[in-house]
């Protein structure tokens, strides 16, 4: 099967427009106290996070430049999919065995602080992805769309950064930094958006 750039960079943006939609979806269930089918939402986040890595892969191949933009968000992918997957396959054994033996509680808080790290670092780098492509749509004349993406992309990074520095119970609570990486992932999808339009 025949890819064109225009067609990976394409595909590459909706499916970070559909994770930018789990992802607030799962957050709007969350916040507003409705149980929240995470295997479903998380399930289908793992399906788009891999599907992710073969486009955006395919697009850092193909692309004559802002290959380090493309390599962010490929690199995300992957440890979206590693969060993702501890998330589904170990969140809960952990959690009843600890309500069963209270000596594994700490070995159950470090699996959900790693899970945290692999977040942070996937968050930091689509922020990272965000103030490439929004430098790069700016130097294309597109200054209102290109500066809030890099703007937003560089609050992600500073945000996912601080607990990745500082640990989850830093100053900054994890939702401006979890908040700011979907808001980053929006922007950077409408920016690619924008570039297959131009580039067909």
């Amino acid at each position: 099967m025949q890819f064109t750039n225009i067609r990976t960079v394409q595909i590459t943006s909706y499916l970070l427009l559909a994770l930018a939609v789990t992802q607030a979806v799962y957050t709007g269930l969350y916040l507003a106290h409705i149980t929240v089918p995470r295997q479903l939402l998380w399930g289908m986040e793992g399906v788009l996070f891999t599907i992710l890595i073969a486009f955006s892969g395919a697009a850092m191949v193909q692309a004559k430049h802002s290959q380090v933009g493309w390599a962010a968000i490929a690199f995300s992918a992957v440890l979206n999919v590693v969060q993702v997957s501890v998330g589904l396959s170990m969140f809960v054994p952990f959690r009843e065995a600890a309500n069963q033996l209270e000596a594994l509680g700490p070995l159950a808080g470090a699996v959900v602080a790693f899970s945290f790290m692999v977040y942070y670092a996937a968050k930091l780098l689509l922020g990272f992805a965000a103030l490439t492509f929004g430098i790069a749509k700016m130097n294309d004349g597109a200054k209102v769309l290109g500066g809030l993406t890099a703007l937003v992309g560089i609050v992600a990074m500073l945000a996912n950064a601080t607990l990745i520095v500082f640990g989850r119970s830093a100053f900054l609570p994890s939702a401006v930094a979890g908040g700011t990486g979907v808001l980053a992932t929006l922007l950077l999808a409408l920016c690619l958006m924008n570039v297959a339009r131009e580039d067909k």
